[in-house]
This record gives C-alpha cells, structure tokens and sequence, in this order.
C-alpha cells in the first residue's frame, strides 16, 4: 500500500519524497520556464498587440486599429513585391542548392577519394564565415569591368552583364552566393544520411545485376527521405527570412533592396517599414504575415514529403 501512495500521491497525498521531487523538478525547469515566457512568448504576444495599433518610436497615443494594418498590407504593392522576390529567391535558390549539395555528398562519399577530409574542410569553411565578410567578397566579385565572375564569363564570349547594377540580375546574383555559401552545410547533413545507410542493401543491389544509377534511385534516394526532408523544411525557412546578403550587397551599390526594389525581400521590408520609417505596428504586421506564409508552406511540406522508411 506504501508503495502505491508512492506512485500515486494524487490518492494518498504527497509523500515528502514525492514533493521533494516535485520542487527540484520546478527547480531546474524554472529558468527554461523563464526564457520560454519573458523572452520569447511575451515578445510574440507583445509584437501581435502592437499590429493591432497604430504604433510608432515617437511617445504619444497609440491607437487601436484592429487588422487595419493587415488589410493594408494586402494592398500593398511594395509588400506584394517583397514578398515576390523573397518567394523567387526561395525557389530558386533551394532546388539548385539541394541537388548541388547532393552531388557533392556523393562524390564526398567515395572511400577512394584522395584528399577527402581537405575537400569536406574546403567546402565547409563558407558556412562558418561571416555573411558580412562573405557579402563584400562577392560585391567585389561581382564588379562590371573588373570582377572575377565577369572575367571568367568573358573566356565564353559572355560580356556586360552589370549583376548588382541590374534589375534583372540582382537578385539571382544574391542567389548565386547563398547556394555558394550553403552547399557545405548541406552537403554535410546529406552525408550523415548517405552514411546511414547500410552498404549490405547496395551489395545485394550489385548481386541482383544494379547499376549505380538503378542503386541510388531505388535505394540512395528513398532512404535518403527523412535528410530531405530535414534540408527542405529548413533551408526554404531560411531563405524566406533573408536578410543579410540582399542589405549588403546593394548598399555597396548604393540602394539598399535595389535597384528599383529588385533585391527588396521581405525581412528587409519589415526592418525598413518599422525603423526607417517609424511604422512598428504595421511592421510588426508584415512580420505577422511572414510567419503565417512560413508555417503554411513548412506544413504543406512535411505533408506531402513525409513517408515512412525502413533501412531492413
């Protein structure tokens, strides 16, 4: 009977070992309690009631407007803009990074490749450096008449392409350098994967009369589904909340968002609309926004990528 007021004190009454429990329990979970309240859940619930209003940095009356600021925003034709480039951007830049990053986990793969912890270290060291850094490399790379990447082109007989000067080139110019940055990132957690699959379901493969492309299709790719999965969902999160790159590449250039609001991404639109413009309840709107396209496009993700996989 002791044994059981233990287990369930809620019949018995709380056992002093039991409540002993309870508040080292309390203890340790207080300072996450903490975090998770004042740091993240009241700034949310903080920046939703500030939308609501007619808010600025400027101390005065601030005035309940209700989802004016929302309705405003979806007639907005600059909002609509930012939006569009963030999403080009995110479907541009994700696919081409993913399969790029694949291929490279395969060649690193390899157990024959000479001088495969240098090229995994190589391929790595973009991740690690700062964006900032990386952003005024690329500006210089990507100058009209004395960069690299024109330079290289002009071998082909490709000439007077102005990348960042350029409406039509901006952005996929942003994109060229976060695919640049990301592929060893990626390229590391597909090779967790890769190496999570058991060489005996390749073996048996060869023995059946598989070539390697009959083995990576059927086999590599399927079982590969969860780190898919994983690169999918986070690497289109992340580049609908770009930032960085589309800010400090076209300010070298004298515009930020520029030229003509091409590079204009969504964050950057937010940031300029609450700070630079001093309207943080129809910023914090716009952020409310986002986060609603993030979590409809992560979950309609997971919906239709998502399967169940076996590795037997």
């Amino acid at each position: 009977m002791a044994s059981q007021a233990a287990a369930f004190p809620g019949k018995r009454g709380w056992s002093p070992q039991a409540r002993r429990e309870a508040m080292w329990a309390y203890a340790f979970l207080g300072p996450a309690f903490f975090f998770l309240f004042v740091l993240i859940l009241f700034p949310i619930l903080f920046a939703f009631w500030i939308s609501l209003h007619d808010w600025s940095l400027i101390p005065r009356d601030f005035p309940l407007i209700g989802l004016k600021n929302y309705i405003e925003a979806a007639g907005d034709s600059l909002t609509v803009k930012s939006l569009r480039n963030t999403l080009v951007y995110t479907v541009g830049a994700v696919p081409v990074s993913m399969a790029l990053s694949l291929i490279l986990a395969l060649i690193m793969n390899q157990d024959k490749l000479p001088f495969r912890t240098g090229f995994r270290t190589a391929y790595f060291i973009p991740v690690i450096t700062s964006w900032v850094a990386v952003s005024f490399v690329w500006v210089w790379m990507f100058e009209p008449r004395f960069g690299l990447v024109n330079s290289f082109l002009g071998l082909f007989g490709i000439t007077g392409i102005k990348w960042l000067a350029s409406p039509f080139w901006a952005l996929p110019a942003i994109m060229i350098v976060a695919i640049w940055k990301g592929l060893g990132y990626n390229m590391v957690i597909f090779l967790a994967g890769l190496q999570g699959i058991p060489r005996e379901l390749h073996e048996a493969a060869k023995i059946d009369g598989a070539n390697r492309w009959q083995g990576f299709w059927h086999i590599t790719f399927p079982l590969l589904n969860p780190t898919i999965v994983f690169i999918t969902v986070t690497a289109v999160i992340g580049s609908l909340q770009v930032f960085t790159p589309a800010v400090i590449m076209t300010t070298v250039q004298g515009e930020a968002g520029g030229p003509i609001n091409s590079t204009r991404v969504m964050v950057y639109h937010i940031y300029s609309t609450a700070f630079r413009y001093n309207r943080l309840g129809y910023g914090a709107a716009l952020a409310f926004l986002l986060f609603a396209l993030i979590l409809v496009i992560t979950l309609v993700q997971l919906r239709l990528t998502q399967r169940e996989v076996e590795y037997s």
